[in-house]
C-alpha cells in the first residue's frame, strides 16, 4: 500500500506497539498500513461519519484484516474504552477541534505510550495548548502534500510535565522543535508564511486605526520570521 506524504508522515512517527486507534480514519489507510507492516498487531478505525467507516470496512475486508482491525462509528474518542489501546492517532481536523477532543475524553488517553496529532488547520492553536499543558511533546514533524503543509505532534500525557518556556508567540506558528532540525521542508514552510503575510500586507490600503494595527502586526511577524531564517 502506497500512502500519501501526509499519511506516510503519520506512520513514520508511530512506534512499534500492540494497538492503535485512528480517530478520523476516513478510508482506514493508517490502521491497515500499520497492521500489514507489523507496526501494531491490532487497531481501531474510528470516524464520526458513516460513509468513511463503510469505506474503511470495505478496505479492511479487501485486505482480510477483519480480525485485526475493528471499525467504529462515533465522534472523537467516544468510541474507545479507557486503556483499550496503546496509542492514538488524531488527524485531519482543525487544531481547535483536536484540542477539544483531547480534553473531552482525557482519561481515555492518559496511559497511552504516545499520541500522534496532525491537524489540517490551525496548528498554532494546538501547539499553544500543548506547550502550556500536561502533554509532553516528544517530537514534531512537517510534510508538504498536494500543495499544503501539514504539521505533526507526537505527545503523551504526563501529569508532572512542565509547560515549555516560549519567549515569543511567533514560536506557536513556527515550531522551535522542528527549527532545530534544519529541515528543508520547514524552511520552505517559513518562507511560504513570509510570502503569505507580505501578500496580505500589500492589500491593506486603508488608513484606519484597525488597518494601521494590522499592518504593524504583519510587519512584526514578517521581521521575526526573516530573523528565524
Amino acid at each position: 500500500m502506497e500512502l500519501s506524504k501526509r499519511l506516510q508522515t503519520i506512520v513514520n512517527n508511530i512506534d512499534k506497539c500492540d494497538s492503535i486507534a485512528d480517530i478520523g480514519t476516513d478510508h482506514g489507510y493508517v490502521p491497515i498500513y500499520c497492521v500489514k507492516n507489523e507496526i501494531c498487531s491490532k487497531a481501531i478505525a474510528s470516524d464520526i461519519n458513516k460513509g468513511p467507516i463503510e469505506k474503511a470496512k470495505f478496505n479492511v475486508a479487501m485486505d482480510g484484516l477483519e480480525k485485526s482491525i475493528e471499525c467504529r462509528l462515533g465522534p472523537g474518542l467516544s468510541t474507545l474504552k479507557e486503556n483499550e489501546v496503546e496509542a492514538v492517532v488524531i488527524a485531519g481536523m482543525g487544531g481547535n477541534l483536536t484540542r477539544d477532543i483531547l480534553l473531552e475524553d482525557i482519561d481515555k488517553i492518559k496511559k497511552c505510550s504516545f499520541i500522534i496529532l496532525q491537524p489540517a488547520q490551525n496548528p498554532e492553536v494546538l501547539r499553544e495548548f500543548l506547550y502550556s499543558s500536561k502533554f509532553e511533546v516528544l517530537d514534531e514533524d512537517i510534510c508538504f502534500d498536494e500543495g499544503k503543509y501539514y504539521e505533526l505532534f507526537k505527545v503523551r500525557f504526563n501529569e508532572s510535565n512542565k509547560p515549555l518556556e516560549i519567549d515569543d508567540s511567533i514560536y506557536f506558528e513556527v515550531s522551535p522543535i522542528i527549527l532545530k532540525k534544519n529541515n528543508e521542508t520547514f524552511i520552505s514552510f517559513i518562507n511560504s508564511k513570509i510570502s503569505k503575510y507580505e501578500s496580505i500586507l500589500s492589500f491593506i490600503k486603508e488608513d484606519t486605526i484597525h488597518a494601521k494595527q494590522k499592518r504593524a502586526e504583519l510587519e512584526v511577524k514578517i521581521s521575526k520570521l526573516k530573523e528565524i531564517l
